[in-house]
């Protein structure tokens, strides 16, 4: 099956208003710059986004919280976006801030078919409270429950026809979990390759979990935080 659409505004046309989305990257590494883009254009709002960060102010999912186009975000940290915070202090934006590890394994259980995990993680503190906690061999955990996306957007450095996917580098973070989870995934990728290309030792994301995919022009990839030292 051929899976690849015309480009990032076919890919995400039938995100609707109120849809919940999962968002590949980590900080600005691995984002799906172009699907975000076309996000921003068609103005589809009150998304819920589950994503590692949200972006900065003029960047990654920042494009879209600047437009006010985010209800909720879920989250591991989101440090580096002023407009993010004023919004969560003003009560514009509901935000359900999560440990990084629980994130990536309701990502991970979602993709497996798994309705929920236990973990040690916030047992005892805020992220526990109103959760079930079971106790394990003298230890307690809580049940988190996996995501339930109606869509899941990655990005990935290779692809080919049939949906296989290759990461590189740190942009193999939180995207291949993503890949698995979403009812229906949109990958967009820096080079596309006709099916039978790619080594299938070296493939992160099988076809069988992406549905369309493209690929993607002009990424800046930019560095969210450049650290250098004098000479």
């Amino acid at each position: 099956m051929n899976k690849v659409v015309a480009g990032p505004d076919v890919a995400i046309a039938d995100i609707m208003d109120g849809a919940t989305l999962m968002l590949g990257g980590f900080g600005l590494c691995g984002i799906p710059e172009n699907c975000i883009a076309a996000l921003v254009r068609k103005q589809v709002r009150e998304l819920t986004c589950i994503s590692n960060n949200a972006g900065v102010d003029d960047f990654g999912i920042g494009l879209m919280l600047a437009q006010r186009q985010v209800k909720k975000m879920i989250s591991s940290y989101v440090g580096e976006n002023a407009e993010f915070e004023r919004q969560l202090l003003s009560g514009e934006l509901q935000v359900e801030l999560i440990p990084q590890g629980t994130l990536a394994t309701r990502c991970l259980a979602a993709g497996y078919g798994m309705p929920a995990i236990y973990t040690p993680a916030g047992v005892g503190t805020e992220v526990g409270i109103g959760k079930e906690v079971r106790n394990f061999e003298g230890k307690d955990y809580l049940m988190e429950m996996a995501f339930d996306a109606d869509f899941a957007i990655v990005k990935a450095w290779k692809g080919d026809t049939m949906g296989n996917l290759i990461y590189r580098a740190t942009a193999r973070n939180f995207n291949p979990l993503m890949a698995m989870a979403g009812k229906i995934t949109i990958a967009e990728v820096e080079e596309l390759v006709p099916a039978g290309e790619l080594d299938p030792d070296a493939i992160h994301t099988p076809g069988i979990y992406v549905h369309r995919i493209f690929q993607g022009t002009g990424y800046e990839k930019r560095i969210e935080q450049r650290t250098v030292r004098s000479v």
